[in-house]
């Protein structure tokens, strides 16, 4: 499997200052089935992503090369990193939200909808106030290659927020067919959401929508941000002037906050996710089916404003 000479798909511009044409596109690790998930854990200075259907998480730093972090791990997909810097993850096996502590412990967050089990939570983000939101389609209980085959409890494919404070579990979007990838604006009033339904039927949505956050607990609108072509928005996370980067069938997409393409990270498979991370945070992590791609930018990952 050959990479690009250069990686990079100028469509405006603004991308050319967003990029350095010199820098090459590594594999980092390769041999899993479908890399999902990476989180950058500064603490340590490494990369964690899934593996889900070998159910395991993997880790990755910078001599060490590549390994595994955690097997059995009850076919994780989504991870994000808390206030504390702990990692939060989606269990598809498992049917519900995480956190694992610094002991190595793991906790769990959200398992249950009004009595009734969630169906495969799948990507997730931890707002400035400590709440968690997450994503719960049905990916997860569809077949037993990312989880355990089931019929849904719930009878819905819903948006949650977790209280920082209280644990309380609460819906805030239940519109979406298949809710998919989240990430929230620099200032955090609004929150991008996929919805990736083209992934059930032929004419489904293939797109990244847009909600204000209301009183930081609620959400409203839901206008259509961007379509995805080709591929899905399965994963996506901003830098720190508000683009968005996300996954794609051909690579990364980079869109600018008013919605416009900006350019392409070409990539040889298709990619699931990604995170920005490295000692300065202008590294992205790139998860793409069954390896981990990086590639230096001129730009560097958001950073979480504070409360």
């Amino acid at each position: 499997m050959s990479l690009p000479d250069s990686p990079f798909q100028h469509l405006d511009d603004r991308f050319r200052r967003m990029v350095i044409d010199t820098a090459q596109l590594d594999r980092l690790h390769t041999g899993c089935r479908w890399t999902e998930g990476p989180v950058w854990l500064p603490a340590t200075e490494e990369l964690i992503w899934s593996d889900i259907p070998n159910n395991r998480l993997m880790r990755w730093s910078e001599g060490a090369g590549g390994g595994v972090f955690r097997q059995p791990a009850q076919f994780n997909n989504g991870n994000t990193l808390d206030r504390e810097g702990r990692i939060v993850g989606c269990l598809h096996g498992g049917r519900a939200v995480v956190r694992t502590e610094h002991d190595g412990s793991v906790t769990t967050l959200a398992s249950h909808w009004q009595g009734r089990r969630l169906n495969s939570p799948n990507d997730v983000v931890v707002k400035s106030d400590g709440s968690i939101w997450f994503t719960d389609p049905d990916y997860g209980i569809n077949s037993d290659y990312e989880g355990h085959q089931a019929e849904t409890e719930i009878g819905a494919c819903n948006v949650y927020r977790i209280d920082g404070a209280t644990g309380e579990l609460s819906i805030v979007s239940g519109e979406l067919e298949r809710p998919n990838g989240l990430a929230f604006s620099l200032d955090e009033s609004q929150l991008y959401i996929a919805d990736t339904g083209l992934s059930h039927r032929a004419d489904g949505p293939h797109h990244i929508r847009v909600f204000d956050v209301v009183d930081g607990r609620q959400l409203r609108g839901g206008a259509v941000f961007a379509t995805i072509d080709p591929g899905l928005a399965d994963g996506f996370r901003l830098d720190d002037r508000g683009n968005i980067w996300t996954s794609a069938g051909d690579g990364v997409h980079c869109y600018a906050p008013d919605g416009v393409l900006l350019g392409k990270i070409l990539v040889p498979e298709v990619v699931s996710n990604v995170v920005f991370g490295g000692p300065r945070g202008n590294r992205l992590f790139i998860t793409a089916t069954t390896s981990v791609y990086a590639v230096y930018l001129a730009v560097n990952g958001a950073r979480r404003p504070s409360r």
